[in-house]
């Protein structure tokens, strides 16, 4: 055993011991702050005492503020003395409840405080409890007695309870001898130690440091236990003293369990370990047989199976050994062998008491059947599952976007209950990749149960894939679960759940020809609409509008993903353009539902009024005629085209005027530019 490293003695006593205790059950800090108080008050009546005299001897003497000062000081002082003193009377009370030690792998603590008298044997029983690993593996238990505080107290530590309250023996279990306590087999165990109170202590509270350890000596568990000692009387005896034990056996310390083949006989011993604190005597260990196949898997052939020793010392470990025929109805698997121990704790063999214990064996036979027989099927009743119904928020679910799935699952039977449900949802995959995915990753849902006729629900937060096409996709649900009759069913449950796309279009460039029309004139346009979505286009039909252009509509189809359709058509000019020459381009679509969706697009188309009267002048007109039938054919003209040609002649006057205008500015412009540089140069 290896002996573990000693702990670091404490600065001061409250450390160690802060909840111990004198003999009139006070804190020894309150009774020193008590004191600082009471030499307090003498100092302060003191200088009272004397500022009075020095003010009789000097009547003209001026009066200073001394004693207000110091009546607030004092005030002060003796709040915060009484303050510490509350807090620490708090502190050091006892608490018999649960004492965990720090967070190890064992926690040790004790359910109430042992009582002790000096002279005498105390035994401390406590608990163990797992905090975290599963490993079962033989555990021992000891008093800490590596603290510096063990070996340097002084009378001092006796009087006011800092003192390890234990003679350390030999015989004490320490961490370097430390107790055998068996194995930790499930989550909390029972353990004790037992030690001789000092006898040189005085009444009141003591601390006891108990740990535990593994066999190589590493430290698992460790806490302060708190015992109770008051002082002997010569009345007191052993008797007394016995009625505070706790007596406790081990079985099979340190064995595998038994272990027997049918039809072979079965051997074997199993160690009994004392693990009380005194001898024990007369003791019978008895294991108590059962006619019933399921606990007892022997066949009784002896009247008792009764072992018998006189005396068992302390740590002392006896054998029992045994033989059993296995039952040729016994089934495979561990059975529980009940034992009962009588004893006496006195060697007359008066009062003899009952320890019941248990250990396992294991038994290889047939197989246990059910109550059913041979499986099938088709002879069992089982819960029928099915989906009621779905719903999904979003309504509609668009492709690479989330949603919530939400599906209703009924146990349609309608008398056989559902047990230990688990749902597991799967998707449909395109190109080895799933259409729907868990947001959290998990998609298993467990549910408890569900009575015939019930029903419950499953909530998916689902994210769809973008790149698919716009239709329904399968969502499958797999259950597993219990019936009375019939143990892991299994039903795949189905949905389809649709996937829409968004549509998407775009337009190439507008051909218009010519790009300038007279009222009346037409153009052609032409242009091609590129079908960019995942869904089909359906009856796509453009539209012309404008105020200076006829309303006209041009019918293109259906386009399918990634075609284009085109648009070729007459634009008829009806009015002069008054604008920028804008014309709407409307283009309408409809998707599988047959709901319509429009899309709209400029182009620029200018409409001027018609100037085809011009071309009815005739040049060649004027040649053949005589002079004076010109000048009067021209008299004609003027006067029948008057109204129309006046504009036209102001707008080209106006022209010339600018034209002309503008050449004058540049060339005065262009002269004193020359003229200025000129000047520079000389």
């Amino acid at each position: 055993m290896a002996v573990p490293k000693k702990r670091k003695k404490p600065a001061n006593r409250s450390e160690r011991h802060p909840a111990s205790y004198d003999g009139y059950g006070k804190n020894r800090l309150t009774i020193l702050i008590r004191e600082r108080l009471r030499n307090e008050t003498k100092e302060h009546q003191t200088m009272e005492w004397k500022t009075e005299d020095r003010h009789k001897g000097q009547k003209n003497f001026p009066k200073r503020k001394v004693s207000g000062r110091v009546d607030c000081m004092y005030a002060i002082r003796r709040l915060l003395a009484v303050f510490l003193a509350a807090v620490m009377v708090m502190a050091s009370v006892p608490f018999p409840g649960r004492i965990t030690a720090w967070a190890a792998e064992l926690d040790v603590y004790a359910d109430k405080i042992p009582h002790g008298k000096t002279g005498k044997n105390l035994t401390i029983t406590f608990k163990i409890q797992r905090n975290f690993g599963s490993e079962t593996k033989e555990l021992y238990a000891g008093f800490d007695v590596s603290g510096g505080e063990i070996w340097d107290e002084d009378e001092e530590d006796r009087q006011y309870g800092y003192a390890f309250p234990f003679e350390v023996t030999k015989s004490l279990p320490t961490t370097e001898n430390p107790k055998s306590i068996g194995k930790l087999s499930g989550d909390t165990k029972t353990a004790s130690l037992t030690g001789r109170v000092r006898r040189d202590l005085t009444e009141g509270y003591y601390k006891v440091p108990v740990a535990i350890l593994e066999e190589d000596g590493n430290q698992i568990g460790w806490t302060d236990l708190r015992v109770w000692i008051t002082k002997s009387t010569g009345s007191d005896s052993d008797d007394e003293e016995d009625e505070n034990k706790t007596y406790d056996f081990v079985l099979g310390e340190g064995q595998s369990t038994p272990d027997g083949i049918y039809p072979n006989v079965m051997d074997f011993a199993i160690n009994l370990r004392n693990n009380s604190p005194a001898n024990v005597y007369n003791v019978k260990a008895s294991i108590v047989p059962d006619a019933d196949k399921e606990k007892f898997p022997f066949e009784i052939n002896d009247v008792n199976y009764d072992r018998m020793f006189e005396k068992i010392g302390v740590d002392e470990t006896v054998e029992l050994g045994y033989s059993f025929a296995i039952r040729e109805d016994a089934y495979s698997g561990y059975y529980p062998i009940a034992m009962k121990i009588f004893y006496s704790n006195s060697s007359t063999g008066e009062e003899l008491k009952t320890f019941e214990t248990s250990f396992f064996v294991r038994v290889h036979n047939k197989d246990k059947e059910d109550e059913y027989g041979e499986f099938n099927e088709h002879d069992r009743t089982r819960a029928r599952i099915i989906i009621d119904g779905f719903s999904t928020f979003p309504e509609t679910i668009i492709a690479g976007e989330e949603f919530d799935l939400v599906l209703k699952i009924k146990n349609a039977s309608s008398s056989i209950t559902a047990t230990n449900l688990l749902f597991s949802m799967e998707s449909e995959k395109v190109s080895d990749s799933a259409v729907f995915t868990t947001e959290s990753g998990s998609s298993s849902v467990a549910v408890n149960s569900l009575p015939p006729g019930g029903v419950t629900e499953l909530r998916y937060r689902l994210l769809s894939r973008p790149g698919v096409d716009q239709r329904s996709y399968g969502i499958t649900v797999k259950a597993k679960f219990d019936s009375p009759e019939y143990k892991n069913a299994e039903e795949d449950l189905s949905v389809d759940i649709p996937v829409n796309q968004i549509a998407r279009l775009s337009t190439g460039t507008f051909e218009v020809m010519p790009e300038s029309i007279t009222v009346g004139g037409e153009a052609n346009v032409m242009f091609g609409i590129n079908n960019t979505g995942k869904v089909m286009l359906y009856n796509v039909t453009v539209s012309f509008e404008a105020d200076s252009v006829q309303a006209v509509d041009s019918y293109v189809g259906n386009i399918k993903p990634g075609e284009t359709g085109n648009v070729d058509c007459m634009v008829t000019g009806m009015a002069t353009t008054e604008d920028e020459g804008k014309v709407k381009v409307l283009i309408s679509y409809e998707d599988e539902a047959g709901n319509i969706f429009t899309e709209e697009k400029e182009m620029m188309l200018y409409v001027t009024e018609d100037m085809s009267f011009m071309e009815d002048v005739d040049a060649g007109m004027f040649e053949e005629m005589p002079e004076d039938e010109k000048t009067g054919f021209l008299a004609d003209f003027l006067g029948k085209y008057q109204d129309k040609l006046l504009p036209v002649a102001m707008a080209v006057i106006l022209v010339l005027v600018i034209v002309i205008a503008a050449m004058v500015i540049k060339q005065r412009r262009a002269k004193a530019e020359l003229e200025s540089d000129e000047d520079e140069e000389e």
